[in-house]
């Protein structure tokens, strides 16, 4: 079986050979080849294009190239390194701690756009959680897309996971209110609630969202426990605004980013931490069940530069 850490690199390798490229390939890591002045503008260009933005993007090379003027025989490698701990310094505290309420079920509401995968990762989610030893319950309050129910009905019965579900037109923060009572009568550990995809522009689509949170507190005052946003990695930079305007609307306690193992723009990752500093709890990184993994900013920065972490 892979190891998170072998995870994480097979699942940026849309990102990292831009900066395999950038410091001379060896073998299967940066090698041991010096770098020099062009080298740096290509590592700066593949840093722009890999989404990171100016900040980080700034603070990296800024480092990296005050080590070179100290060292014109700096190895690649040597300077992956430094670029690896810098990014991993911008990104400390970044990996969500995650804690379940301690009474009644933890809800966690997932919440984000059409497309973005929500969805498949809901269940997903319930499956990790499950495998974590935590008995998991989904509601389906999805009901404003027609085909999202049978979607979310497949992967549980897929996985074995208790739905409770509803109507395709069905009030959503009804079937939140009957998920709940189902999840607190069996004793379950989660309960995770797929919300409609929606655009973070309809307001009538973010007050169902304010509802469903009404309607839980009636149950647990301290409901959601977490409402987590679950963006599409591909979509680089352009998830900030949208992360932004979702947790000024509901906020959120979390971030889930999917497809990074199918875009060369995971840098954005830094950037949605960067501005709003919300914790980033797991990745996607590949299509299967397993490949949904909890977050490590310290594996996440080796994997992009190419570098190995001892386990």
């Amino acid at each position: 079986m892979k190891s998170l850490f072998n995870r994480f690199k097979d699942g940026l390798r849309k990102t990292t050979p831009t900066f395999y490229a950038a410091f001379g390939k060896v073998g299967s890591m940066f090698g041991g080849k010096a770098i020099d002045a062009s080298t740096l503008d290509t590592l700066e260009e593949a840093l722009y294009t890999a989404d990171f933005g100016v900040e980080t993007t700034d603070e990296i090379l800024t480092e990296i190239r005050e080590a070179y003027r100290n060292n014109k025989e700096l190895r690649g490698q040597e300077a992956a390194a430094i670029g690896a701990k810098v990014l991993t310094g911008i990104l400390e505290g970044s990996s969500g701690k995650f804690e379940t309420c301690g009474d009644g079920p933890t809800v966690i509401t997932m919440i984000g756009v059409n497309g973005s995968g929500k969805t498949t990762t809901t269940a997903k989610l319930a499956n990790y959680f499950r495998d974590e030893g935590l008995s998991t319950l989904v509601g389906a309050c999805d009901t404003f897309r027609a085909a999202a129910n049978e979607q979310i009905k497949s992967w549980c019965e897929k996985l074995n996971i208790p739905l409770v579900s509803s109507h395709h037109g069905a009030d959503a923060a009804a079937v939140a209110f009957d998920a709940y009572a189902s999840a607190k009568g069996k004793g379950a550990d989660i309960l995770i609630l797929d919300t409609a995809g929606r655009l973070h522009n309809k307001s009538n689509l973010m007050n169902e969202l304010s509802k469903i949170k009404r309607v839980l507190q009636k149950q647990s005052p301290s409901a959601p426990h977490h409402s987590w946003l679950v963006v599409d990695g591909s979509l680089g930079s352009n998830s900030i605004e949208q992360a932004r305007v979702f947790h000024e609307s509901f906020g959120l306690t979390g971030i889930i980013i999917t497809k990074l193992d199918g875009t060369s723009r995971g840098g954005a990752l830094a950037g949605i931490y960067r501005e709003l500093k919300l914790p980033i709890f797991f990745v996607g990184l590949g299509e299967k069940v397993e490949d949904l993994q909890r977050f490590n900013e310290e594996f996440y920065s080796n994997a992009v530069f190419g570098l190995e972490v001892e386990l």
